[in-house]
């Protein structure tokens, strides 16, 4: 497109040629744009100039009124006019100025060049020695950081097979200790029962208020009981005692042990760590706090005195249990011979209120099983009474609506006859329903009436049996064998 009327900068806004392939040296372009105004995006249509032609643009020539002169041309068609000033437009530099720049550059270029090898010569040397120096003390920090590392394994093992030992004592102990609790906790209930036999004795009526062997058996055996309690409750305070000592001593293992393997892992990531790890900060003025709280001595015989402790309090805690054992055979066995002369004595009573008793259970089944059976018809009842209820409700429906037919219509024709009988049937069926009803329910109260009978009945043959049976046999038969006594179950 051809552009008329324009100044002479026009001539900036043909296209660009085309950049070279071969980029510049990096000197050179440096050079290059030394005193250039940087470029300001006021206009995005505008190209890069240099600052002459910003001060030539700024300029305002005049022209003269070509429509005069050339009357018959269009205004579109005006020639530009150039405007010829002795100065010229544009400023430009002379030929010495550029070669004088050039050569500034260069030599500038060589001078920061030679300054910068002569650095780097320095820096590597340094770096290197730099990096020897740090090397050497890492190492050394490395060095002494695994000799640590092995000596807190060392006693971490020493730990761990006290630990252990201590562990296995401990539960030994408490095992014995859950023995003796299960022991007095199971005489606890037979020394109850002996006391509750007497006391649901004196609750008998009659000819049966006689002063027997059962009875008798039953004070000897309260008397023993209470001896073997007392026995077995001063051994348990021992024990007690001992666990404490036990607990305490490896609680203090455990701590120690808990402390070297925190140590363990601290020291041991500090030994691993590297240059190149992640995780590696700066701390300022971290080597200026002094943390310690102990000497490698100190901080060895620590450790050993709490090993001394543990083995002295498992010597003591085996001792114990030895004890414990003998005395729990000794009164499993005596409670055991007493328990059976009781027990012998109650088999006899029972058996005639047992019979009379499984007699009263038949009967009250039968009646039962009738309940059931009568409360179902019953239900059967309901339904049907429901379902005709229904059906009532269609029927009168039914009825009602016929009854809104216009004028001729209310016509008393078949289907209204058979209506009127269905209701008057189902009003009848419904009456004869409801009589069943209340007959089955009569039935039902005199059935349940009769169970409560039974069930009275039963309930006085049951407190009979429970006074022997329950009450005293029942908790006698729960009394524990010699193993449970022993405490090995």
């Amino acid at each position: 497109m051809e552009l008329y009327g324009y100044p002479l900068k026009a001539k900036f806004n043909q296209p660009r040629p085309p950049p070279p392939k071969v980029l510049p040296a990096t000197s050179t372009m440096t050079a290059s744009y030394k005193n250039r105004i940087p470029y300001h995006p006021e206009s995005f249509s505008m190209p890069w100039m240099p600052d002459s032609y910003y001060k030539a643009a700024a300029l305002n020539p005049t022209l003269s009124p070509l429509t005069e002169s050339f009357p018959g041309l269009p205004p579109t068609k005006i020639v530009p006019f150039i405007s010829e000033r002795p100065n010229g437009v544009f400023s430009r530099h002379s030929l010495d100025d550029w070669h004088r720049s050039n050569m500034t550059n260069y030599k500038e270029s060589e001078t920061t060049r030679h300054n910068a090898e002569r650095l780097r010569a320095d820096l590597t040397r340094t770096i290197k020695d730099v990096y020897q120096q740090a090397k050497r003390t890492q190492g050394e920090s490395t060095k002494n950081l695994g000799e640590r590392v092995n000596d807190i394994e060392y006693w971490k093992s020493e730990l761990c097979i006290e630990l252990d030992a201590m562990i296995r004592e401990t539960n030994s102990l408490t095992d014995m200790q859950k023995r003796l609790e299960r022991a007095l906790a199971d005489t606890e209930g037979p020394f109850q029962v002996a006391h509750k036999c007497l006391l649901n004795r004196e609750k008998r009526m009659g000819i049966d208020l006689v002063n027997d062997d059962v009875e008798k058996q039953l004070i000897t055996e309260i008397k023993t009981i209470r001896s073997c309690r007392e026995r077995l409750q001063q051994c348990l305070d021992t024990v007690n005692c001992q666990l404490m000592c036990n607990k305490e001593a490896r609680q203090e293992l455990e701590k120690d042990l808990a402390d070297k393997q925190m140590g363990h892992h601290i020291d041991s990531k500090c030994y691993q760590l590297k240059n190149t790890s992640r995780g590696i900060h700066y701390y300022k003025g971290v080597e200026r706090v002094d943390a310690t709280v102990s000497v490698p001595e100190t901080w060895a015989r620590f450790t050993d005195n709490n090993i001394f402790r543990s083995q002295s309090a498992r010597a003591t805690s085996a001792k114990l249990r030895a004890s414990t054992e003998s005395l729990l055979m000794g009164t499993a066995d005596e409670m055991w011979r007493q328990f059976s002369k009781v027990n012998d004595a109650f088999t006899s009573r029972i058996t005639e209120t047992a019979n009379a008793k499984s007699k009263i259970q038949t009967h009250l089944a039968k009646t039962r099983q009738e309940i059931f059976q009568i409360e179902t018809k019953i239900q059967v009842i309901q339904k049907t009474i429901r379902d005709k209820e229904v059906q009532l409700k269609v029927a009168q429906t039914r009825l009602d609506e016929r009854t809104r037919r216009p004028n001729v219509e209310l016509c008393r024709d078949a289907a209204q006859i058979r209506l009127v009988q269905e209701v008057n049937e189902i009003n009848e069926t419904l009456r004869n329903l409801h009589q069943c009803l209340r007959a089955s329910e009569d039935m039902l109260q005199m059935l349940v009436r009769s169970k409560g009978v039974l069930e009275h009945d039963l309930v006085v043959k049951n407190n009979s049996l429970f006074i022997d049976q329950e009450r005293c046999m029942g908790m006698r038969k729960s009394y524990p064998s010699t193993v449970q006594i022993l405490g090995y179950v």
